[in-house]
This record gives C-alpha cells, structure tokens and sequence, in this order.
C-alpha cells in the first residue's frame, strides 16, 4: 500500500479509536474485518500507529499544534512506525519539515504530563501510591508488556517445555518469580506453535500466575472461580487440582465463558464448569453457599495495571467509573464470601494499581466479617518456594500481593487472602 493510502487509514482509524466508546484492541478489529484487503503489514503498521498514540497521547498532542491538516493526520504522521524515507514520501514539504522540527524537540523541552503521558487524576493518585517512584512507574507503563506463558503442569514440566521451545527457535527464559512462567522475547505467533495447539502452554502474564498460586487449589475440593471471564486463572487452578474436583468457572458474561471452551479443550481439564450468572446474588450462588473450600474473586476493575497492554483504558476512565467499580468489587466479595466452608479460603484480586479498587476494599471487610482472618501472602509464597517473596508484598506483616511493572515486570496486581474460621 503507498504511504499516503496508509496514513489516510491510520488518520481514520485513530478518529475512531478516539471516541473510546469501545475497548480499542476491539475497534482496531472491528476496523480490520471491515477491511479486509488490508495485509498483514498494513494492519502492523496501522495497531502500532495506534497504540502509539494513545501511550504517548499528551506528548503527540502538544507536537501536533504546530502542524496543519487534520488532527487525526498529524497524530498519526507523528506515531507512525518505521522507515523515516518511506513516511517523508508521503507528505508535502510543509509537513516534511514541522516533522523534522518535531524530532528536534529534546527532552528538555517537555513538561512533566508530555513525559508521563497520564490524565491529572490518574498522575496524582500514583503519585500519592508510590512517592517519587512515579516517574520510573509512568515510564514503566509506556513500554510494551513482555509476553509471558503458563506451563500447563499437567501435560508437562516447565524444563521441558523450555527445551521444546528454544528447539522451535524461540528466544526465552524462566519468569523471576513463577514457578510455571516462561517469558519470550519479541511476539512471536503462538497459534501454531506445537506446545501451544497440544495445550502444554496458555499466554498468562506473571502476576496473574502469582494470583492463582495464593488459591492453592487442591486436589478432590470444590473451587470457584468468582469472575472467571476467559478463565486464563481457571486454567491455571483445573491444572493445581489434577483435573479432579470440581472448578467453577462463573462470570455474568456467557460470551466471555464461551471463550474458555477452546482453551479448555487443549488444557485437557474436564473438571472445570462454566456457570453463567445475572449477578452477584444469583440463585445459582446460593445453592452452593457454605460447601466451597476456596473462592478466587478476581474482581472487575479499572484494569489501570494493565496499561502496557491496554493504554486506552487511562483515557477511558475517571475518578468517577473507579469509584463505580470498587462499590461492585465490594458487593461481590462479599457474596462471595458466602460460598465458603469453614477454613475455606478466600481470595480478592484485582489489576489495578489503585488504592481505592484494593486496600479500601478489603480493609473494611475484616469489620463486617469477624469470621473471617487475614493470612499473609509473604507466607503462602514463602511455603510454595518463591523466592524473595517479601519483595512482592505489602502491608502489615506482608500481608497483600502488590505487583508493580516498574519494580516486577508484571502488570500491576493486587490480592488479599482470608480463611474462614472453623
């Protein structure tokens, strides 16, 4: 495609990704079904223009002022990925030489938003989180996310599937901090991949490995997986159970469950149970109340620890949908602190980095809920072997999982871990 064709359709896709009334991965796709005689290197070319854009929006704004033309045009100019003689080809004299200017602004010369690329709202709370770490923080969440994998432990170990892989030319290592994550360098395409197709691997970030560990699902017990969604943390409990049991996989979305079937179907579990549910207080919640041994509550949230993967969502949300979130987040744990039996365990996670979705939510539950105790996260991965695992936690008496990209390499989680008392 000539660049300028490009472009054009980088420019219209941006304008579209921008009235952020969608997730943007989902409007990027919508865009690619409805043209379809874009090929693979054009649909590169324009997602990374994109995702570019929208990670350093406040810096590309503030350049795109000087130029002429459509916004849409110029942000687009700005983040377009590549050869510099290929995209110059494209533009008129005018625009060669305001990029050429733009280039020439030095690091000096910005402000501290056009550096940390984050609304006020969201800039000021970090900060208020983790002091004058913020800004290796914010730089963190502008880089791209690292692609991490989950060894199915049930059809192999991780050795093995590290050989299998590096024989298949891929570049790879243990994750630091998972027992059973192996970390690839680039993004390569899995869907071919024999590990992938024989179910011996799932794509599974480090922190969200980490988060089904502190289950510690057992063999022969009744799990639920409070908001399953996709079920990457259902996977990963199926296989700590040895396929026996029973796994419930629960999720008020049935299209989101419906994506678990495939993923099932190559993880070889056949003790897992979809249950789509209306909400919180679902009669189908209710039959199972007191006979579950452990609950994961991975609550929806503002998904604010995933922005290497999913930038939009800085600008798609407010101090006003987070509060939203953590009044949800609170009536789901406690429904689901109804399922458990006695010394059953339960666990509240989130990926967000926000105090508001995480500490404020789970430090009034000990007053409402006296039958429930605290149990330390530092000890729960201190007895799984991890090493260091006081790095990886907060609180008193390192009682909470607190996952930061810029301190772990994972995306930004959350949990907290009770036990019902006998």
């Amino acid at each position: 495609m000539h660049p300028k064709a490009l472009i054009d359709e980088a420019a219209a896709l941006l304008e579209q990704v921008f009235r952020f009334d969608h997730p943007a991965d989902a409007v990027v796709s919508r865009y690619f079904r409805e043209h379809r005689a874009l090929g693979p290197r054009e649909r590169a070319t324009l997602s990374d223009t994109v995702f570019a854009v929208l990670r350093e929006r406040l810096k590309l704004e503030w350049l795109a002022r000087s130029g002429s033309g459509s916004k849409w045009r110029r942000l687009a100019i700005l983040a377009f990925p590549g050869d510099r003689d290929f995209l110059k080809s494209a533009l008129s004299d005018g625009e060669k030489n305001w990029l050429d200017a733009c280039s020439a602004v030095t690091e000096a010369d910005w402000l501290a938003p056009h550096r940390h690329n984050l609304p006020e709202w969201l800039a000021s709370s970090l900060t208020s989180e983790v002091g004058n770490e913020f800004d290796a923080l914010a730089h963190s969440l502008n880089q791209h996310a690292p692609l991490d994998l989950r060894v199915n432990a049930l059809k192999k170990k991780r050795d093995a599937v590290l050989a299998d892989l590096r024989q298949a030319g891929l570049v790879c290592e243990p994750t630091p901090y998972s027992p059973l994550g192996i970390r690839l360098q680039g993004k390569p395409s899995l869907n071919k991949l024999p590990a992938f197709v024989q179910g011996e691997v799932e794509v599974q970030d480090e922190g969200s490995q980490l988060l089904a560990l502190l289950v510690e699902a057992r063999r022969g017990e009744m799990v639920v997986d409070f908001c399953a969604g996709a079920g990457g943390k259902t996977l990963a409990l199926g296989a700590a159970m040895r396929n026996s049991g029973r796994l419930y996989a629960m999720d008020t979305s049935g299209h989101r469950l419906d994506a678990l079937k495939p993923r099932l179907a190559r993880s070889g579990l056949s003790n897992v149970h979809p249950i789509a549910i209306a909400h919180e207080r679902d009669d189908r919640i209710k039959r199972l109340a007191g006979k579950i041994d452990r609950v994961l509550v991975d609550a929806p949230c503002s998904g604010l620890g995933t922005l290497r993967r999913n930038p939009d969502l800085k600008w798609r949300q407010s101090p006003q949908t987070v509060e939203a979130q953590a009044r949800l987040q609170t009536a789901i744990l406690h429904s689901a602190a109804r399922l458990l039996k006695p010394g059953g365990r339960l666990v509240y996670a989130t990926c967000s980095l926000l105090r508001v979705e995480n500490e404020a939510v789970c430090e009034p539950f000990a007053g409402t809920h006296p039958d429930f105790e605290p149990l330390s996260a530092c000890s729960i991965l201190d007895g799984l072997g991890l090493k260091n695992p006081a790095q990886l936690c907060a609180g008193d008496h390192s009682q909470w999982l607190r996952l930061w990209p810029h301190r772990h390499g994972t995306d930004g989680f959350f949990a907290a871990i009770w036990q019902k008392k006998a």
